[in-house]
């Protein structure tokens, strides 16, 4: 059995001061970081394949990578709710929310209730994983009819008002991968574009100018 310490030995191995160094011109936080790339972790996580209690152990290490490697090999039908929902409020990173929300929450039976939940948070990266967890909804669950995907328009209408610079991306992204499910869905993501523009908020401009443009095919 493989132990959480063996494999932060193997992290610490990969090591890289120069990659590490520059994570910050990407706004990754670095205090917790070995500076290892994402396919050097995939790699490992291939080999390990799913281990839901390793990926536990890792994420309790706070290790930057141990953390994104945890997303890459828990079991999203073991993964309880208070877990994820520990995990979220761990969030210090946007790239930790982001592969946390694509590799594992995304899959779990309760992602749309969590994408609507963690959508009204005021914390700026529990509530980025609610509004990513709605654009990797549309990127991967290629059967879900357009109902589960509707409620959202809403919830991204009411909430593009936050300026804040992780929140109102994640709101654009929602927005735009929804759009371009289907037709039907783009006249939709489209029309709810158009509701934000005239909120008239250099936020809210922002947001729906930039899914106009996408969505339109400008």
């Amino acid at each position: 059995m493989t132990t959480a310490d063996e494999i932060i030995d193997i992290l610490k191995e990969k090591s890289n001061e120069k990659y590490k160094a520059g994570m910050k011109r990407f706004g990754i936080v670095d205090e917790f970081a070995l500076g290892i790339r994402l396919p050097e972790l995939r790699k490992i996580a291939k080999l390990i394949k799913s281990d839901h209690s390793l990926a536990l152990d890792l994420w309790k290490t706070k290790i930057h990578e141990a953390r994104l490697l945890a997303s890459m090999i828990a079991d999203p039908k073991q993964l309880t709710e208070a877990q994820a929902d520990s995990w979220v409020h761990d969030f210090y990173s946007w790239d930790v929310c982001d592969q946390v929300c694509g590799n594992l929450l995304d899959k779990t039976p309760f992602a749309i209730d969590k994408a609507r939940q963690y959508s009204r948070s005021e914390n700026e990266f529990v509530k980025r994983a609610g509004f990513v967890l709605m654009a990797e909804l549309a990127v991967h669950d290629k059967k879900a009819p357009n109902e589960v995907f509707r409620p959202f328009f809403a919830i991204i209408e009411s909430e593009a008002w936050d300026g804040r610079n992780f929140v109102k991306k994640a709101v654009n992204w929602a927005l735009r991968q929804i759009g371009k499910r289907n037709a039907d869905l783009r006249t939709e993501a489209m029309d709810t574009a158009r509701r934000i523009l005239a909120q008239n908020t250099k936020s809210a401009r922002w947001i729906a100018t930039d899914a106009l443009n996408e969505l339109s095919g400008k």
